[in-house]
Formats: C-alpha cells, structure tokens, sequence
C-alpha cells in the first residue's frame, strides 16, 4: 500500500468509523455466538497474495461487527466505560503512524517529556497531594503511564518488596533475595480487585485478604489486627491495598484509618487503587473521597475508564521514584545515552518498549478542558441517581450500593436463582449487556452508565426493558406480579423457564457443588465485577442429597427385604432339620 492508495483507504476507514458511531443503536450491544464460530468463516490460511481493502472491510462488517460486544453502544451497562472520543482515537492514529518506541528521553525526547508534563497536568486536575507530581520542587515523585491498573499493582508491589528484601538482608549482600520472600505479607480487602491477587502471585509473596464492614469499606482496624498477628509471628507486612471505587459495587475504603495505620510500620508500602472512581476527583464535591491520601506511596486511575481516553492507558504517580527505577532498572550498555538527568521511562515498569500514549491523553484534555471533562462525568451521576430512583420506586427490587457515580447495583427482592435468570434474560436478549457481582453476600447486577452521550431517555428505555424482563422471569417461576404492578408483556405463550446451560451463561456465573468449590485453588474470594461468578449450587446440593436420600432408602430396602428372604430360609432349614431329627 502505497502513500496514495493510504489515503484513499483512510478515508474510507474514517468514513467507516464515523457511520458505526452514527448507527451503533441499530446493532445488537451483544452476540449470543458459541466459542469457535469465527473459525468456520474464515479460510485455515492466510492468503498467498495482498487481497482488495475493499473485500477486507467488507469482511469486517460482515463478519466481525455482528459478533462484537459494543462497548460504545447506547445499551452497554456492563464493566466501566470504555472512553474511546473522537479525540483519543485521532491522538491514538498519529501516535501510531509516528511509531515511537519511546523506551528512553534518547529515543524519543518528545515522547518523554509529554508524558511527564501530561502526567502533571493531570495530577494538578485531579488536586493529587504535590509530591506526586515531578514539576514541584523539592519531591521525588513523578508520574507514568502504564498499560493497565494491574500492571501499576505488580509494578509498586515490585518496587515495595525490593525495598523491604533491601531492609531485611542488611549487610548480608551475599544471601538471595528469594530466601526472604516467604516472610513477606501484602494486604488487600476481599472487594479489592482480582489483579491483586495476580500481583501477589507472581511476586511470590503471601496475600492476606480481610474482611470489609458492613458496607464494604475497607476499615483501619481489619488492618491493624491482621499486621499486628504478622509481627507477632515474625513476618513482615511489606504492601497494602486500599481501593476508591470498587469494581463489584464502586465503594470507597476509608484511606485515612488504613494510611494512618500503614504509617506505623516502616516496612509498608500503601497503595491506592482509583481505576475508575479516581477520575471523579477532577470534580471538587468528589474529593471528600480521597481524604488520606496523603499517606499513600503510590495511586493510579485509568482515563480510559472515565475520561474519554481509550485503552491502553493507566496513569500511575509515586512518592519517590527512585524506588521504582531501583528495583525495576536493567541498564545494559546498548541502552546507555548521555542525558543522564532525563527520564527514561523503561525503569518505570514491566516493558521496554513503549507506545507513545501521552499523546492522546494531551488530545483529551486540550479537546474537552477540565470543565468538559467534569460535564461528562457528572452527567453519569445524575443519570445513574435517575436510574436507582427508577428502582427503589418498584417494591420488587432494592439498591444494593451507596450510588456515588455511574455504577447502580439492583436486584429482585427474591432468591439469587432468580436474579440470574433476570439477567440472562436481559444478556440473551442482544438488547442490553450488563455483568453481575456479589455484594454484601447476595447476587446483583451491575448498571453503570457508560456511553459518552447518554440520555435520560436511554435510562428511561433500559428501565422500562427491566421491568418486562423482571416480569417475565417471575412468570416462568409462577409468581404472580402484585396488582399494583400490572403486566406490560405482550406474549403468545407463557415464559419458558431458562435451561440451566442457558442461565449460566447469560448470567456470568459457574455453578459448582459445594466439593468443588472447597477443592478451588484459589480461596481468596476477591471478586472483580467482571470475571465469572463461582457460586455454591444449593439446588445441585439439595438435589444430591435427596438422591443421596432416595438411594439410602432403596438400599435400607433392599437390606431389609434380604433380612427377610434369609429369616425365611433359616426359619424354612431349621423346621426341616428338626423334622428329621425326628424322624
């Protein structure tokens, strides 16, 4: 493809772009394809020669667009936004077409300082505590772009443990790090996300998952007893994890009790998961929320979540940034340039290489400005406030969560069973595309407000859509709605109650019996809102037990007729032997 032929099928692909943005409600937010499918559309090989844009884009449409999960869709109320604006998308093709490799200030000094200026910027917006950012005299601190929040969490939990490693060896150099790890101890809630738990496993160090209260806050005492055990047993609590904005439930830790506390023992590294609340501290009445988090060494929130930008990208700050580049730096020779006072953003994390993503930051901010910004998000408040009014005002559900920004979690008044069924029905539908989580010990489902241009008429439509499928799940079950709640369902037949296949799927659980659950290797429990719910089949169980019952019962049965049929033969003998003894 040559510079013209480019152009000519950039156009064409920009023009793409702009018509499935324009027509993406017509679409189906979901598929309800089985693994596998595409395989049977494609050729087994690539093709020997270039093939036509045109055929290729027709294959798109056909062939990949109808089985896609539309994240941008009107209709998505699943995971977090996607955040993928025009401007992001634009800043993203140029970063692209310039194709930086932006591993050190030598290979790409645009790149590099964008970053770091970006990164303050941003800091400033979200009014971070100053020795966060790296413009601000006298700290060490500094920000980074980073892939995704899972790799800021192995990243800091990285850089906490070499510091702790560093402390316990001394001046015993020649003694190996790994004979340290098993005394180190991190620490995290049960609603922390599940990338910490992937974190602390590839760290190789023990994590320790505590309980929240009664709210699901994370809360200073939990940690206190917990550490304070650790250090009676001679462990060393290296790391912990506090969370803004859960993803099950978005619930805010109380920062100030558990930093308060972190502060106390000189081994630990505190910190601050905000992957999608921490955005909503651009808003000035949503800063309460970070109180405490003075105390912390490191945070990051993800701007694809809630700030337009689209993935990948993760801003991730620290308090001294030596200590990352100190347990992170490898500097072979081949990488070694002059500038030794400039920032070389390969001792910051995992990769080397590293894509030139300060740019379509720079291109969201300088599009919407920090009041744009702020406009957007508040508009997912007020629409996420409308949506739980909708729900408290039908006494067939509940609110299960403190509605503090886009995220409502609402069930039916009823057994888990029928929640799951609710939202397979709604997944299966293709109309809407939600995922469920576990809060405060009951199935939910989640509705976050995720399109760029909601309306309270889009929330309004997804209500009224609920309530038909609520209704028709309770009719499969043969629960008559109350009178006050006429039906609004035009059916031919009665609801079919879901296959168990069916309910498993479209519901983002794995039924499993309470054998199978125990054998798990994984006991932790750290639910994420996004991946499969495992949940202890109470019906697959009774039913065991009642087979379990019936074949008891059979067996006893038979046990009893063989008594008898053996007393009749020893009954029948013994009559015989003594007629013959008498004879």
């Amino acid at each position: 493809m040559n510079t013209e032929e480019f152009r000519a099928h950039g156009k064409k692909m920009i023009d793409y772009i702009c018509d499935y943005g324009r027509t993406i409600e017509c679409r189906d937010v979901a598929p309800t394809v089985d693994p596998g499918f595409l395989r049977q559309l494609l050729p087994d090989e690539a093709p020997q020669k270039g093939e036509d844009f045109k055929r290729m884009l027709e294959d798109v449409e056909k062939k990949i667009m109808p089985n896609m999960v539309h994240w941008n869709h009107p209709r998505f109320f699943a995971y977090f936004p996607s955040g993928n604006s025009y401007p992001s998308i634009l800043g993203d093709m140029l970063s692209s077409a310039i194709g930086s490799i932006g591993f050190s200030w030598a290979s790409s000094p645009a790149a590099t300082e964008l970053e770091s200026i970006v990164m303050d910027w941003y800091a400033k917006a979200l009014d971070l505590p100053a020795f966060f950012r790296s413009d601000t005299v006298g700290t060490r601190g500094g920000g980074v772009i980073q892939g995704s929040a899972s790799e800021c969490a192995l990243v800091c939990m990285m850089a906490a443990r070499a510091r702790a490693i560093k402390e316990l060896k001394g001046e015993n150099l020649d003694v190996h790090d790994s004979v340290y790890l098993p005394q180190l101890v991190a620490y995290a809630s049960k609603e922390a996300h599940s990338s910490i738990e992937k974190a602390a496993k590839m760290a190789i160090v023990k994590l320790r998952v505590l309980e929240t209260d009664h709210r699901g806050v994370f809360r200073g005492n939990t940690l206190k007893e917990a550490i304070e055990r650790d250090l009676e047993c001679g462990l060393t609590p290296f790391f912990v994890v506090a969370t803004v904005g859960t993803t099950s439930a978005c619930v805010f830790d109380n920062l100030v009790e558990i930093g308060e506390v972190c502060k106390q023992v000189p081994s630990i590294w505190f910190h601050v998961d905000g992957a999608y609340a921490g955005n909503s501290f651009i808003l000035p009445e949503m800063r309460h929320f970070k109180k405490g988090l003075e105390y912390a060494d490191s945070f990051n929130t993800n701007p694809n979540k809630l700030l337009l930008t689209n993935f990948d990208c993760s801003a991730m700050w620290v308090r001294d940034v030596k200590l990352l580049t100190t347990a992170l730096a490898v500097d072979p020779l081949y990488l070694q340039h002059d500038h030794s006072s400039a920032v070389d953003y390969r001792h910051y994390g995992i990769p080397l290489s590293r894509r030139f993503r300060a740019l379509k930051l720079w291109f969201v901010f300088r599009s919407y400005g920090i009041t744009g910004l702020q406009k957007y998000i508040r508009n997912h408040i007020t629409l996420a406030k409308r949506f739980e009014s909708l729900v408290l005002s039908d006494e067939r559900f509940e609110v299960r969560n403190d509605v503090y920004l886009g995220l409502v979690c609402f069930r039916l008044i009823n057994h888990d069973r029928f929640n799951r069924d609710l939202l397979a029905r709604i997944n299966h539908s293709g109309k809407f595309h939600m995922t469920p989580a576990m809060v405060r010990g009951k199935y939910i489902i989640r509705f976050c407000v995720t399109y760029e241009h909601a309306t309270a008429e889009h929330i309004d439509y997804a209500w009224d859509e609920i309530r038909n499928f609520a209704e028709e799940t309770l009719l499969a079950e043969c629960i008559v709605p109350s009178v006050e709640e006429p039906l609004t369902i035009v059916t031919k037949k009665p609801p079919k109650k879901l296959t168990r296949s069916m309910s498993t799927r479209f519901s983002f659980t794995r039924s499993v019996s309470r054998e199978i659950y125990e054998r798990q290797n994984s006991r932790s429990q750290l639910t994420d809102g996004a991946t499969p719910i495992v949940i202890i089949d109470t019906d697959e169980i009774l039913e065991s037990l009642q087979r379990a019952t019936r074949m008891n019962g059979a067996a006893a049965a038979a046990a009893a007729s063989d008594r008898d049929r053996i007393q009749k033969q020893s009954e029948m003998y013994e009559t015989d032997s003594t007629d013959e003894a008498s004879n």
